[in-house]
């Protein structure tokens, strides 16, 4: 992989070509355009405000055209990035996978077949995917029967083996584990639905038909890998009051609180203990739907022997497709994946520590300064990662070379465009400003950490790549902030004469979510 220029170095190269033209019109470093000026004086102003108060601020932005700075607020200063870290993740994993990778689930077997009895065990090779839902399961299960297997009188073995066996992040805290945002990481899991969070189960609760009864619970896929432990009751009516949690170290769910009779049921995702015993155990009831019988037990964690011959495969999405719902609906669970993979894939070490050298390998080479920045997992929950804006539009200005550039700038989340898997995170944001269907960009939220880092054209088509990254903010929200400059950058046009201060433009509410929680986060999501 060859090395580029550092985007800094070839700003000073822009720079220096443009100067004998500069004179005319005001602009070098030293003597910006009044419309520089008059932005600079803007996004300024919407950093003075009063929410941001002790707080700090990392402001980069760049045309990327001519690789001028028009703002630069502390952009080198490391800041907690959140969700902004996928950027980094994202382009690595295009870059080092290619957009056409696939995950591959399999079944094999060493067992010697005589008519419909398969003697030895059967192994559930699980190759990464995080997108395998139950339905998977079923058609892997359909292909096992279709093959003429009648009785396994093995084991059912579950083989994880692609990466290795910690299951959580690096730092990643406590009382997020239960929440789908936070499933543990396997190279065999189940996802519940098609935001393809892998790892969780969709637990509903709805009144029964009569006040005083349990409220009725069932999951989504059904299994009989969680425990529930139902404390629910049916009332005649009030507002309904569900909680959902998973007991730590294990899989028993406890509901508890009141439904009205006549009320839509609640639901709630929530993370398994375990994956790769949650996918054995879907698996399984596949193949005893379609009339497959495994006399043995379920065993996790054993290799599949070289030997073995295969029985059933499923190929997932292309990494370029995949895009989509990891970057639109922020999925962390992607991230983590795509960081082991990538571990993998050129080490064959399917760890995180592996997968974060091999994106700090990329972004070097990319022109990010990988002294000044730290990573630690692949999705940005750790409060340990640390990049500066300046790194994240150094980033954003390299990528645009890349081939697979225009496949990864249509995943990025699109300010107020409602279609979920358009606007993403953002599509409650921006929306009736210039901003909007313009701004692409990755969202990122943590308890008192806020970051937007993306792509805007300005009003007279330049392509500007911007970072905006706050932190240690005591206020419930300062997306306001990040709208307010992201409208501002699309409403910047480099001919304008005036230097009068604007204020800061004005932007729709940003959507409520839960402190330090994406919009995606939340469901059944609403914002």
């Amino acid at each position: 992989m060859h090395r580029r220029l550092f985007p800094r170095a070839l700003a000073l190269l822009a720079l220096v070509a443009t100067a004998a033209t500069a004179g005319a019109s005001g602009a070098t470093a030293e003597s910006p355009t009044p419309a520089t000026t008059q932005l600079r004086a803007t996004i300024d102003t919407i950093l003075a405000d009063t929410r941001l108060g002790g707080a700090q601020a990392s402001v980069v932005v760049v045309d990327t055209g001519t690789g001028q700075t028009l703002y630069d607020r502390n952009g080198d200063r490391r800041l907690i990035p959140a969700s902004n870290t996928k950027l980094l993740t994202s382009t690595a994993a295009l870059a080092l996978l290619s957009p056409g990778h696939r995950f591959t689930t399999d079944v094999r077997t060493t067992g010697k077949r005589r008519a419909g009895l398969l003697s030895g065990n059967l192994y559930l090779r699980g190759g990464g995917d995080p997108t395998m839902l139950a339905a998977d399961y079923d058609a892997l299960a359909a292909q096992v029967a279709a093959d003429g297997v009648r009785v396994v009188t093995g084991n059912l073995i579950a083989d994880d083996t692609r990466y290795d066996r910690t299951r959580l992040g690096p730092d990643w805290t406590w009382d997020d584990e239960p929440y789908y945002y936070a499933a543990q990481v396997s190279a065999l899991s189940v996802a519940p639905d098609t935001d393809y969070d892998a790892g969780t189960v969709i637990v509903h609760a709805a009144p029964a038909g009569r006040v005083g009864a349990p409220a009725v619970v069932s999951t989504t896929p059904p299994t009989g890998y969680v425990r529930i432990d139902n404390r629910a009751e049916t009332v005649a009516e009030g507002e309904t009051s569900i909680s959902i949690e998973r007991e730590h170290g294990g899989n028993t769910i406890v509901v508890t609180g009141q439904i009205a009779v006549g009320d839509e049921p609640a639901s709630d995702w929530v993370t398994v203990w375990e994956p790769t015993g949650y996918a054995a155990d879907v698996f399984r009831a596949a193949l005893h739907r379609h009339g497959v019988r495994v006399l043995g037990r379920t065993v996790l964690g054993q290799p599949t022997p070289e030997a073995a011959h295969p029985v059933a495969r499923h190929d997932s999405m292309s990494l370029g497709e995949l895009m989509t719902p990891f970057l639109k609906l922020s999925n962390n669970g992607h991230a983590e994946v795509l960081t082991k993979e990538m571990g993998r894939m050129l080490s064959g070490s399917g760890t995180w520590s592996a997968g974060l050298t091999a994106i700090s390998e990329y972004v070097a080479d990319t022109g990010m300064d990988t002294g000044a920045l730290r990573q630690r997992d692949g999705s940005g929950l750790s409060r340990r990662n640390l990049v500066p804006a300046a790194e994240f539009v150094d980033l954003l200005a390299a990528v645009r070379a890349e081939p697979w550039f225009a496949t990864w700038y249509a995943a990025l989340p699109i300010a107020g465009q409602p279609e979920r898997f358009v606007g993403g995170t953002l599509r409650s944001r921006m929306a009736g400003t210039p901003a909007a269907g313009n701004v692409h960009a990755k969202t990122g939220s943590l308890t008192g950490v806020s970051g937007l880092s993306g792509y805007v054209t300005s009003a007279d088509g330049h392509l500007l790549a911007f970072s905006i990254l706050l932190n240690n903010y005591l206020t419930a929200s300062v997306k306001a902030l990040e709208d307010q400059i992201a409208v501002a950058l699309a409403g910047y046009r480099e001919g304008a004469t005036t230097t009068a201060r604007m204020a800061p433009p004005a932007v729709p509410e940003a959507p409520r979510t839960p402190e330090g929680l994406e919009c995606s986060w939340v469901k059944p999501t609403t914002c």
